[in-house]
């Protein structure tokens, strides 16, 4: 029996989709308040029968702040997926995004040392890892400088990475992956899809920062790997290829044959949008569609190397090309079917 956590979500839905394709047993947590709609929406990309391939999951309520839920959903079972994170760089909810993300990850690895786990794989972030000096691509070993200044999603997972290693410590098997911005199809309003809407409604601007992307089939591929593997007590940063925003949000474009964004979003330029955005939401009450955390994040400039799980593992990456073809090609299919009903 295989556990994942955070099987609602985009990263999680195609991590359930691969494993019960292979014949798994496999049991989902979700809030008892989960829509479960674009799980099988993410099904239907893949299967010509999604509705009997989502059958077989079982699905568990649980909330991962209640170790007591997660202990009891993990009675029987050999292998954890921890996919599911709380991410949010809206001001207000930082300090409960960060205290939920890890209490959750040390209820996850409690419980499975409690249960005596076979292994568990934790889905971390590039963001729990050290920034590298300029032109340099950040590994697995750069130094995380504690004095720099880090969003609160990034704190988040580098505390619940922390409890992983506390786990290892204590005699848990477990394997950390570090993914770059995730690039999949699903809920066309929220994370990396969001992106192939709001292009296709028109993007003017761009920025230059970079950073790594790779395709949610390949994290995934990655993941099952490296359980199915003697690998242990290790962690793997997992990106296909660094970009600049500007050469996604072109990429994005083309493929839709949408507008290409024309006009470079500076710094001045984002420090007076986030500063209205709040301004905005003090006026409203409203959450701001663009912070400070963001417009940082927009133009920094960051390169990831996945030299260690090339070394690791016999293992390639999908091209972003295709990746990119792919999710846009999904989008473009539902947005007409959605026009047509």
């Amino acid at each position: 029996m295989i556990l994942v956590t955070g099987g609602t979500g985009m990263l999680g839905a195609h991590l359930l989709f691969e494993l019960v394709s292979a014949g798994n047993n496999v049991r989902a947590l979700k809030r008892s308040t989960s829509k479960l709609e674009v799980v099988k929406k993410i099904f239907s990309y893949y299967s010509s029968d999604p509705d009997e391939l989502f059958a077989k999951i079982e699905w568990f309520d649980a909330d991962l702040l209640e170790i007591e839920n997660i202990f009891q959903s993990m009675q029987g079972v050999d292998f954890v997926y921890h996919v599911a994170a709380k991410v949010s760089f809206i001001p207000k909810e930082r300090e409960k995004m960060i205290n939920n993300n890890i209490k959750g990850t040390a209820n996850v690895v409690n419980a499975a040392l409690q249960n005596n786990i076979k292994k568990l794989c934790h889905v971390s972030s590039i963001s729990a890892l050290g920034v590298a000096d300029k032109d340099v691509e950040t590994n697995e070993e750069t130094f995380r400088n504690p004095k720099s200044k880090y969003s609160g999603y990034s704190l988040s997972k580098f505390y619940s990475e922390l409890e992983v290693w506390r786990g290892i410590t204590e005699g848990l098997n477990a394997v950390i992956v570090n993914p770059s911005v995730i690039l999949g199809s699903g809920d066309w309003s929220s994370g990396s899809p969001a992106i192939f809407s709001r292009v296709h409604q028109g993007l003017n601007y761009y920025t230059q920062g970079i950073t790594g992307y790779v395709d949610v089939l390949d994290v995934v591929k990655v993941m099952i790997k490296l359980m199915e593997s003697d690998i242990s007590n290790q962690r793997f940063i997992v990106s296909a290829t660094n970009l600049s925003y500007k050469e996604l949000f072109v990429k994005v474009a083309e493929n839709l044959n949408a507008k290409k964004p024309n006009t470079e979003a500076n710094a001045l330029m984002l420090g007076i949008a986030w500063r209205l955005e709040y301004m905005k939401s003090l006026l409203t009450s409203a959450n701001p569609l663009f912070t400070k955390e963001m417009a940082n994040s927009a133009i920094n400039t960051h390169f990831y190397s996945s030299k260690k799980l090339f070394e690791t593992i016999d293992f390639k990456y999908n091209s972003i090309d295709e990746t990119i073809g792919r999710i846009a090609k999904n989008f473009l299919n539902e947005n007409k079917l959605t026009a047509n009903s």
